[in-house]
């Protein structure tokens, strides 16, 4: 918003006509813009390839399935991979799979679809919760207000490496997959 001092990730900002401001801020450097007009959107090669939005209709048990027939990568990896899904990173990954209670390294080809129902069901109700949040503040995320996110007081799993489950007692175990954190209960997670 006007009078939120400016970061030095902010890369890009825009002043809308109703006096708020849009800026792209990206500290790890991953994104990039580009501008379309309306007719250009659909035929873009952005956007082609991508896997469906988690909160969309598109994103059904038989898809899933289908996607993740008679493949051995970890369910994690496959949630967070951009072509299967888009928009799951590294924490709300770890906290779906929680909910769904899935654990991370198994193989996505094992899954049938009532798991794959539920890991439907966690990506949403995960996913809306950290919205209604303002998202997870971790390190120096801030919403466009300059308010941080608090979904980050809501986290079961991820960076909780030895606490106890909030749901059954034992401790929270950390594994690296793919050069990724992934935190999981050994005990509600199979």
């Amino acid at each position: 918003a006007n009078g939120t001092p400016r970061t030095a990730h902010d890369h890009l900002r825009f002043e809308l006509d109703s006096g708020l401001e849009l800026r792209f801020n990206d500290v790890r450097r991953f994104g990039s813009v580009q501008v379309l007009g309306p007719e250009d959107v659909e035929g873009t090669q952005i956007f082609a390839g991508l896997g469906p939005e988690p909160l969309g209709s598109d994103l059904s048990s038989d898809y899933l399935l289908e996607r993740a027939r008679s493949k051995v990568r970890p369910i994690k990896n496959f949630l967070m991979d951009a072509r299967v899904v888009v928009g799951i990173g590294n924490i709300y990954a770890n906290e779906i799979l929680f909910a769904a209670g899935i654990k991370p390294t198994r193989g996505v080809g094992t899954l049938r679809k009532p798991a794959w129902e539920k890991v439907i069901q966690a990506s949403r109700q995960v996913l809306e919760r950290a919205i209604a949040c303002g998202g997870t503040t971790i390190s120096d995320y801030v919403r466009s207000s300059g308010e941080t996110g608090y979904f980050q007081c809501e986290l079961r799993v991820y960076g909780r490496e030895g606490e106890v489950c909030q749901r059954c007692g034992s401790l929270i175990s950390r594994q690296i997959l793919a050069g990724r954190a992934s935190f999981f209960c050994p005990m509600c997670q199979k």
